[in-house]
């Protein structure tokens, strides 16, 4: 069974669609200050707060890197898309190289946030303390049916699930960490409890899925991580839940797991920020995880992702930041190919 805890204060490229806007660089960052735990014995959690009461750095240097958007755009999305105040995203791979920034990110939009993590310790080293208000903890495990209590899923809004393993054994697959069992069978049974009542649910998945037996794909797929996220992104479009597949393409800038984010973030895409986004699985190269994470927040507003899968890369230029005008106009441009 889940349970609950808060924490407290605390091959040939198509012509892809592509904009330009400016992106601003990280700026340099502190560590975490240290972490003090205390027990609260009323819901029976434990509640985190921070030694000297200061607000997390991450979270800070995650807000140099968002653009609010200038766009006056009155099309459906700005009229339907819920305030910040009313949705609750909930992460499931929030600790991971690409869900780590998902969660800063959402935080520093002050949208609130809810975790389900195999160990919730990580989440305080990741992002500092935050009010309960702000960022819930729950600890499960998405390979375990059994963990996927329902009372996780009250007053969630939204779900990203960036969930994965590595394509070939490695430390990474110790306690049976496959991609059969996280790729497929995780996901099956995420998508199996999840409420109808949704807004959103964003699935990252990869390019390649519906060529694993082609090669160079093939080779990839030895060990079936192509064919394992491809019955991942199946089961979830006949769901019936509104959804967004986005399968980024070689993943750079990290991953930093084994660090705090104040590490992760001194990493930026560096000149690669311009963004490309096709469909068909026929797009090919590389995106920086900070990209992939945009596009999954991005997706969660912008009507016209839903029900639609899209692949993501990144390339030299200058990219659309946070601006969702700007990403509005990739997804559209990419379906108009």
């Amino acid at each position: 069974m889940a349970s609950r805890l808060s924490l407290i204060s605390i091959p040939n490229l198509p012509t892809p669609a592509r904009t330009f806007a400016k992106h601003p660089q990280q700026t340099p960052i502190f560590s975490l200050p240290p972490h003090s735990f205390h027990v609260n014995p009323s819901f029976n959690s434990r509640t985190i707060s921070s030694s000297n009461g200061g607000s997390s750095p991450a979270l800070h240097a995650v807000q140099e890197e968002v653009i609010p958007s200038t766009s006056s755009d009155s099309t459906s999305d700005s009229k339907t898309a819920p305030s910040s105040s009313s949705k609750v995203v909930l992460v499931i791979g929030g600790t991971g190289g690409v869900g780590q920034l998902v969660v800063a990110s959402l935080l520093n939009r002050n949208i609130k946030a809810r975790l389900l993590l195999r160990d919730p310790e990580k989440a305080t080293t990741l992002f500092g303390e935050q009010d309960e208000e702000k960022l819930q903890v729950f600890k499960g495990d998405t390979r375990n049916a059994d963990d996927l209590d329902p009372y996780i899923f009250e007053g969630v809004t939204h779900v990203i699930c960036c969930t994965g393993t590595t394509a070939f054994p490695s430390k990474r697959w110790e306690g049976d960490n496959t991609p059969e069992r996280v790729d497929w069978e995780g996901v099956r049974n995420l998508v199996s409890v999840l409420p109808s009542s949704l807004q959103r649910v964003v699935l990252v998945s990869s390019v390649g899925v519906t060529k694993f037996n082609e090669l160079p794909w093939s080779i990839m797929n030895l060990f079936g991580v192509l064919k394992y996220k491809k019955m991942g992104e199946d089961i979830l479009r006949n769901s019936g839940l509104s959804f967004t597949i986005i399968r980024p393409g070689r993943l750079t800038d990290g991953p930093y797991t084994s660090y705090d984010l104040n590490t992760l973030l001194k990493a930026t895409a560096g000149q690669r920020r311009a963004v490309l986004i096709g469909q068909g699985d026929k797009l090919v190269g590389e995106v920086s995880r900070l990209v992939v994470a945009e596009a999954c927040i991005q997706a969660l507003d912008i009507e016209c992702t839903e029900g639609k899968t899209f692949e993501v890369n990144s390339v030299e230029g200058e990219g659309p930041g946070s601006d969702q005008q700007k990403w509005r106009e990739l997804f559209k441009a990419a379906q108009a190919q």
